[in-house]
């Protein structure tokens, strides 16, 4: 098999949460342009519909509510009688609350654990079992973040849920090899988009620039490459991995 043949998902469907964001989005163009089709799923019906009009044809944009049973087994039902099963998923919808644990509520912190880790748990089950019914191998991308394997401060909520996606991805990728199912996380670093472009400007920002040793911001085309190596058959004997693209920031002292 050739390099080109190794990462090419061509006859493959991708399901994306959070496509309506940056990283979604991203995402979603790089599975797409590899040759697979792409389910876009997220809660902004506007935002996708753009995303699924500029993809063309092979992509289609589905309402999803990840913390909802009801809304991601309907998702599932629809890209299936569109697409057929789901045999990609990259489980990116994620949310964050920025404040010191001391001022952070019960209400703060039940809203990001049921996105960042209810949610890939509801929709990587879902996925999950369909797959199994249809005898089907698959691969699921869990979007975790360096915040799961070391402390970013002011964001407990949000570490304490990505560390939990990571346990779920080892966890998950030991019940389902057997199905030939294969679970891995992708830790991102500071990757910037246009939500924290003004942040990483500010002297603060850059102060935290500064801690990264290869002393710059992820971009999201740096994580175009693990992504393709995780959703294809290059990455055949990866299951249960935390593969992590930060720059170095997870090895670097606090």
């Amino acid at each position: 098999m050739t390099s080109a043949e190794l990462f090419s998902l061509s006859g493959r469907t991708a399901f994306v949460t959070g496509a309506s964001g940056a990283l979604g989005a991203h995402f979603a163009r790089v599975l797409h342009a590899a040759g697979g089709r792409v389910v876009l799923a997220a809660r902004r019906a506007e935002a996708l519909a753009a995303l699924a009009a500029e993809l063309g044809e092979g992509a289609l944009a589905v309402p999803l509510d990840v913390t909802d049973p009801a809304s991601v087994a309907g998702a599932f039902t629809a890209a299936e009688a569109a697409f057929g099963p789901c045999d990609i998923i990259v489980n990116n919808a994620g949310i964050a609350v920025t404040k010191p644990a001391l001022q952070q509520t019960a209400e703060d912190w039940d809203g990001v654990l049921d996105v960042n880790l209810r949610g890939c748990f509801l929709v990587a089950t879902e996925a999950a079992r369909r797959l199994v019914a249809a005898k089907r191998p698959g691969s699921i991308i869990n979007i975790a973040s360096v915040g799961g394997l070391r402390i970013l401060m002011g964001v407990a909520g949000y570490t304490a849920s990505k560390a939990g996606l990571v346990q779920l991805t080892k966890q998950l990728a030991v019940e389902w090899a057997r199905h030939g199912i294969r679970v891995n996380a992708l830790c991102p670093g500071y990757i910037e988009t246009p939500i924290n472009t003004e942040f990483f400007a500010s002297e603060a920002g850059q102060a935290v620039v500064r801690r990264v040793p290869q002393r710059r911001l992820g971009q999201p085309e740096d994580l175009t490459g693990p992504l393709l190596l995780l959703a294809s058959a290059a990455g055949a004997h990866m299951t249960g991995a935390a593969l992590v693209v930060d720059g170095g920031h997870s090895v670097n002292a606090l």
